[in-house]
């Protein structure tokens, strides 16, 4: 199945054009959603109150930290809604990025918003610290959710720090960070019921309606309407189970009408399949081969969490689809020449995308690196490609560099930019592509850069986990 269906030609598609200006838009918006809150508190003598008194001072000052830490999190919530218009803007490694840095500089605000207003309470009350503390949450409305809703949050961001993250399964971590969803929807009682500033005005109470109906509107639709009408319309199941190198294996994916799927190749999907329990749970896979008529291809590493499940995988069973993702497609490559830099399992969605680019003979560099010969996926029909399309194929296997370095050991005592000249000669003027882990991407993208290749002529998809 391999070679016969890898080797259609690929139908080209073309995804929905994003205005410039949008991204610019969009950005605004959150900068001034920040302000807009900033000029409520000040409206409801916020800095009056500030200048009042230690007590009252820093009363307000936690109602403010309070109000820009619920103003991030909804940001956060659309930005990882996967909207497509903030996707196309954006691309999920700079959405990820932002996420993380609103997400961690909420939740400082919340706990700075916590502390600073039992103190302010207690110095208004002049009682101790502890007391105020448990009068809060067990006479106040809201309250008890409120710090119910504080645990979620602390759980999630404990499991979020990357120390963290490394010793968790993908899985399971994803399954965890779904809770911040529980912990704002139960933060909201104590804003409707208590918030100074959401009921102190009109314009308050229209304000902060319209952010949070806003953020649940995009989660129910593109988190799941969208998937689940695309899952029912298109009916995707399993047709083989193909495996490729140790440890790497192919899915090949059947389906209705799967050329109205807005799929490309070098995109990725989250993938649930219908096998039994932990069915529920997301698994994100790129695209292998570029989608043709009524067939895909997804193909995975075993990293010893539930990615192993794949090779029990039986044809006929349902499977799941949620999006697809991404901007790594052939819509950047400018017509000339092409490097590709691919680690490991990385080489899936560029796999796909050296089918689908109608590049001449010579024009297409690949450099792909793995640590054995046995790790090298799709041999055969890379070999192919450089046979039939003149692709230019270097395999580079060795051990890891002792420093950060897109290279094999053997090759460090070269300059990882005269590394890519000499492999690839021309480097400055092409589209450079890469996929791999995210510490080799950062050394690929800086080897690049000192290539004289511009950043907005490289693109990249790293995979984390």
């Amino acid at each position: 199945m391999t070679a016969t269906v890898a080797g259609r030609r690929a139908v080209r598609r073309t995804l929905p054009t994003v205005p410039r200006w949008w991204a610019d838009v969009a950005g605004s918006a959150a900068v001034l959603s920040l302000l807009v809150v900033t000029a409520l508190w000040t409206a409801d003598r916020g800095v009056q109150e500030l200048l009042g008194g230690v007590a009252t001072g820093l009363t307000s000052l936690g109602r403010l930290a309070g109000l820009v830490s619920a103003d991030l999190m909804l940001i956060q919530v659309v930005l990882m809604a996967r909207v497509p218009l903030v996707e196309r803007s954006f691309g999920q490694d700079r959405i990820a990025r932002w996420h993380r840095l609103a997400g961690f500089t909420s939740f400082n605000l919340l706990l700075a918003h916590v502390a600073l207003t039992v103190l302010g309470y207690a110095g208004t009350a002049r009682q101790d610290v502890l007391a105020e503390t448990w009068d809060l949450v067990v006479t106040y409305p809201g309250m008890l959710l409120a710090t119910a809703a504080l645990a979620l949050l602390v759980l999630v961001v404990v499991t979020s720090v990357r120390a963290a993250r490394r010793r968790l399964r993908y899985e399971s971590w994803h399954l965890l960070h779904l809770y911040a969803y529980l912990g704002i929807a139960l933060a909201l009682p104590h804003q409707l019921w208590t918030g100074a500033d959401f009921l102190a005005s009109a314009a308050a109470r229209a304000y902060w309606w319209t952010v949070y109906l806003l953020a649940l509107a995009s989660v129910l639709v593109y988190r799941l309407g969208l998937p689940a009408w695309r899952s029912l319309r298109h009916r995707i199941e399993v047709a083989a189970v193909v495996p490729e190198a140790p440890g790497i294996t192919s899915i090949w994916l059947r389906g209705r009408d799967l050329h109205r799927l807005p799929a490309r190749a070098g995109q990725f999907l989250l993938w649930r399949f219908l096998d039994g329990p932990g069915w529920s749970r997301a698994h994100p896979y790129s695209l292998s081969a570029p989608p043709n008529g009524d067939l895909m291809r997804i193909t995975v590493k075993d990293l010893g969490d539930d990615s192993s499940r794949v090779t029990t995988l039986r044809p006929g069973t349902k499977v799941l689809v949620e999006g697809p993702y991404g901007r790594l497609t052939g819509q950047h490559w400018r017509g000339g020449g092409i490097t590709m830099l691919a680690c490991g399992v990385g080489i899936t969605p560029l796999l796909a995308l050296l089918w689908e680019l109608p590049y001449a003979p010579g024009q297409a560099v690949l450099l792909y690196r793995a640590r054995t010969p046995e790790d090298l996926a799709f041999r055969a029909e890379l070999d192919r490609l450089a046979a039939e399309r003149g692709l230019v194929v270097h395999y580079l296997v060795g051990p890891r560099a002792t420093r950060p370095s897109w290279l094999p050991a053997y090759a460090e005592r070269m300059s990882d930019a005269q590394a890519l000249h000499r492999l690839s000669p021309g480097i400055a003027t092409h589209d450079v592509f890469l996929c791999g882990p995210d510490g080799w991407v950062d050394a690929a993208r800086a080897a690049t850069r000192a290539a004289g290749v511009p950043d907005a002529h490289t693109h990249h998809e790293r995979f984390a986990w």
